[in-house]
């Protein structure tokens, strides 16, 4: 373990969740400002920037130690705000390479690759860090702290991961001057992406069932 997160583990759980907090407000805030479309040209290797900045900051947190809110249940945040303009101008700047193939989790044998889209990627990120978010400005700092941790393990960690990946390729093929090779029919649409991302979770949890479960979902007592 370095250093850097060393000290972390060791700072005042207050200045930990301010920094967590102002790393994860700035990628909000760049992410939305990248999907107004005034710099198309440039949107991909600053997205690369913003993702592997928004990565350290969950490798801090899965690298801390549990996370315990203070109520047993999680309290409710209201509606959800819609994604939905942000990721169809994602969509609409990234066509033709929004989609790409990924492979669910390297550690299940033989996982057959899924197709992805970068402009969902960023939409779920950004879901989740709201969610959060929502959560830190009502003053909750332990249940935004707890729900960062437990989402970035679950869900935006292994997403912004993926994302970072396409994109990492995308700066590749431009600056090593390697046109994209056709995608041979790939795309999200050719299959239900919720029941191909279902068979691939199966397999994950099919392999998991048994052990114990270090965190426990939204919603389940915390406490049992």
């Amino acid at each position: 373990m370095s250093d850097a997160t060393l000290h972390d583990a060791k700072r005042d759980p207050g200045d930990f969740a301010v920094s967590i907090s102002d790393s994860i407000e700035s990628f909000i805030v760049a992410v939305t400002e990248v999907s107004r479309g005034d710099e198309p040209d440039s949107a991909v290797p600053f997205l690369l920037l913003e993702i592997s900045q928004l990565l350290l900051t969950g490798g801090r947190l899965g690298a801390h130690e549990d996370f315990v809110p203070d109520e047993r249940y999680e309290p409710d945040v209201g509606p959800e705000p819609d994604v939905d303009e942000l990721r169809e101008r994602f969509a609409t700047m990234l066509d033709p390479v929004d989609v790409y193939s990924e492979v669910f989790d390297p550690y299940v044998p033989r996982s057959a690759p899924v197709a992805s889209r970068i402009s969902d990627d960023l939409a779920d990120i950004i879901t989740d860090l709201r969610h959060g978010m929502a959560h830190y400005r009502d003053g909750r700092v332990s249940e935004a702290l707890w729900w960062w941790q437990f989402s970035y393990l679950s869900n935006w960690g292994p997403t912004a991961s993926a994302c970072l990946r396409a994109l990492q390729s995308l700066v590749a093929h431009v600056r090593l001057d390697q046109p994209l090779a056709e995608l041979d029919g790939l795309d999200t649409d050719a299959i239900d992406p919720e029941e191909q991302l279902a068979e691939e979770a199966g397999r994950v949890m099919a392999a998991e069932i048994g052990g114990p479960m270090v965190m426990r979902a939204r919603n389940v007592p915390r406490d049992v």
